[in-house]
C-alpha cells in the first residue's frame, strides 16, 4: 500500500496530479444526497484546480447537473507553465478542435469553465455538451484574484486540492466560510490548523473510501513502487487519504457501539485491553485505550484514543477535548518532562545514551519504564448521550 512516504515524495517534487475516480466521487457524494436530497439544490459549485479535460469532478457534476437542481458549475484549470512539473505539455483534443484554441495563452494562461442553466445547444437538456470555456486572464491558481472571485461567488468547494498546497487551501476555504467537500491526507486531521476546528465540530471527516482505498489517475505513476501503481490502470493507490467536509451526512450520526469497562476486560479481542486493567498516563488525566472498539461505554473521565476515532466520531455520542502533544495547546498536560527525565527514560528503555521526547506524546508505565504512546486523540463521553 502507498504510505505517507509516497504522499511525501510526491509533496516534495510537487507531483500533485491525481486525478479522482468517478466511482468514489458518486460514492462520497450520494452519502450526502442519501442524508440530505435537497443538498446541491440551487446551488453554485467550484472546482478549483480542477482540470475537466483530466478529471472527473466536472464530468460528474455535469452529468447530475438537472437531477442535483444545481444552479451553476464552475470549475477552473492552472495554466501548464505554472505546475512547474517539467513534464511535455500535450494539447487535448478538447482545445485542438475549440475555435477558441491559442497554444500561446493554453500554456500560460489557466481556463475556466462554466455550465449553468442556459441550454447553448438548443437540445432541450443541460448537461457537460453545455459547458462554455475561456482562457483566464491569470494562471488559475486559486489563491489569484480571479478564482477568489470565483469562490466568494459560489455556494460549495469541491475538490482534489494540491497535496503540497493543503495547509493553504484549507485556510482558503474557511476564510470563505463556505461549504466544501475536499480530499486531503489523513494527517491534515492532525495539523494545528486542521484539528481545533475538527475538535470545535466546525469540519469533520466525510463518508470515506471504499475499503479506506483511493486510487488516483496520475502522470507520475511510474514513481511509484510496485503494489502501489497499477501499470494496467494507470492508477496509483493510497490507504492514507480521506474526505474532509463541513456538509452534514448520515455515517457521521451512526451510533458507535460499544462494551462496559468490566466487558472489555473479559471479552476483548485485543491481547493489550483482555484481563488487563485500563492503564492512567503519567502526563494527563485520561486513560489510554489503544483500540477504537475497546472504548469502554461506561468510563466517565478522558479517554487517549487512535486518531482512527475520527473515521468513526458521532458528535452526539463523543465530545473532543484536546490531543496528545508537545506544546499542550489544549492545556490538560499534568506533567512536562524534564531533559534529564527523557535522557533517563531512553536510557532504562533501551539501554544506550540518547533522548525520549516523552513530552510529545501521551506515557503510561510499563514494566517500571515510561513508555510513550502513539498519536492519540482525547475524548469523553459527551453529557447526556444514550
Amino acid at each position: 500500500m502507498a504510505t505517507n512516504d509516497k504522499l511525501g515524495k510526491a509533496k516534495s517534487n510537487k507531483n500533485d496530479e491525481f486525478y479522482t475516480q468517478w466511482e468514489d466521487i458518486e460514492r462520497e457524494v450520494n452519502s450526502y444526497l442519501e442524508y440530505n436530497k435537497n443538498v446541491f439544490r440551487d446551488k453554485t459549485i467550484l472546482c478549483p484546480a480542477d482540470d475537466p479535460e483530466w478529471s472527473n469532478f466536472t464530468k460528474f457534476f455535469a452529468l447530475h447537473f438537472t437531477e442535483f437542481g444545481l444552479k451553476k458549475l464552475i470549475s477552473t484549470s492552472y495554466a501548464h507553465e505554472s505546475k512547474s512539473y517539467g513534464t511535455e505539455y500535450k494539447v487535448t483534443q478538447f482545445e485542438k478542435k475549440s475555435p477558441k484554441f491559442d497554444a500561446k495563452k493554453t500554456r500560460a494562461n489557466g481556463k475556466i469553465f462554466i455550465l449553468d442553466r442556459t441550454d447553448v445547444n438548443k437540445d432541450g437538456k443541460i448537461n457537460i455538451d453545455d459547458l462554455k470555456w475561456e482562457y483566464m486572464q491569470q494562471d488559475g491558481d486559486f489563491r489569484s484574484d480571479e478564482v477568489i472571485k470565483l469562490r466568494n461567488e459560489a455556494d460549495i468547494i469541491i475538490s482534489n486540492p494540491p497535496f503540497s498546497l493543503f495547509r493553504e487551501f484549507m485556510a482558503w476555504i474557511m476564510n470563505s466560510q463556505k461549504q466544501f467537500i475536499v480530499i486531503g491526507n489523513i494527517n491534515a486531521t492532525t495539523y494545528k490548523e486542521i484539528f481545533p476546528l475538527i475538535m470545535d465540530n466546525k469540519i469533520w471527516l466525510g463518508n470515506g473510501f471504499q475499503k479506506g482505498n483511493a486510487y488516483f489517475a496520475t502522470p507520475f505513476g511510474a514513481d511509484y513502487d510496485d503494489g502501489v501503481y497499477d501499470a494496467k490502470t494507470g492508477l496509483v493507490k493510497f490507504r492514507n487519504c480521506c474526505w474532509l467536509t463541513n456538509i452534514d451526512h448520515g455515517r457521521r450520526h451512526q451510533k458507535l457501539h460499544l462494551m462496559t469497562m468490566a466487558d472489555n476486560l473479559k471479552y476483548s479481542k485485543h491481547r493489550e485491553i483482555k484481563n488487563k486493567p485500563y492503564q492512567k498516563y503519567d502526563n494527563y488525566n485520561a486513560i489510554e485505550v489503544p483500540y477504537v472498539d475497546a472504548i469502554p461505554s461506561d468510563y466517565d473521565g478522558i479517554m487517549g484514543v487512535p486518531s482512527s476515532v475520527l473515521d468513526k466520531y458521532n458528535p452526539d455520542q463523543f465530545e473532543i477535548v484536546g490531543m496528545v502533544e508537545n506544546l499542550d495547546l489544549y492545556k490538560l498536560k499534568t506533567k512536562v518532562y524534564s531533559s534529564a527525565e527523557c535522557k533517563k527514560a531512553y536510557f532504562e528503555k533501551f539501554g544506550k545514551d540518547g533522548t525520549y521526547d516523552l513530552n510529545a506524546s501521551g506515557v503510561i508505565i510499563k514494566d517500571g519504564l515510561r513508555e510513550k504512546v502513539y498519536q492519540r486523540i482525547l475524548i469523553k463521553h459527551k453529557k447526556g448521550a444514550k
